[in-house]
């Protein structure tokens, strides 16, 4: 399997309080992600903040109407700075999110790295470099509009 790393960044004109409360939300999740993939929370996590150890259940449809069943734990927390996760179960080999934020003038700079590989080699290779790689980037470009919607701002950097 080969691992691909994905760096995204924004800024967003709130404090760094303001962002980390937005972030750590799980619902907050369903919001910010795309409403054709139609993300569905399950196991009644709405309203808790996420902590370490939190298992974190979606249903998803990220291709052509497949349901897929995703589960990620969060592995670690360090607030207001960054919290990380990676997938327990779900159509990735390999999954690790870090979000990070730091304070910046007039807000918070926020960073999700995304470390990721998928399952059957050289014919993951070829999705990943058709379909995967591409979408993983509309995906965080919806997330961009929508916290510049939500929070305000908007600014990117990749």
């Amino acid at each position: 399997m080969n691992l691909h790393t994905k760096t995204w960044v924004q800024k967003i004109p709130v404090s760094i309080d303001r962002a980390w409360d937005f972030f750590s939300m799980p619902e907050s999740l369903a919001r910010i992600t795309p409403p054709e993939m139609m993300m569905r929370p399950e196991g009644g996590n709405a309203g808790t903040p996420i902590f370490e150890g939190m298992k974190l259940h979606f249903i998803i449809y990220p291709f052509m109407m497949v349901p897929v069943r995703w589960t990620t734990g969060i592995m670690k927390v360090s607030k207001p700075s960054c919290f990380e996760d990676w997938q327990l179960s779900g159509p990735y080999e390999h999954w690790h999110h870090r979000h990070l934020f730091r304070e910046i003038e007039g807000g918070t700079e926020m960073t999700d790295i995304v470390e990721y590989g998928l399952p059957f080699d050289l014919f993951g290779e070829v999705v990943e470099a058709l379909i995967v790689g591409r979408r993983l980037d509309e995906v965080f470009d919806y997330r961009r509009r929508k916290v510049a919607e939500i929070l305000g701002g908007g600014g990117s950097d990749k």
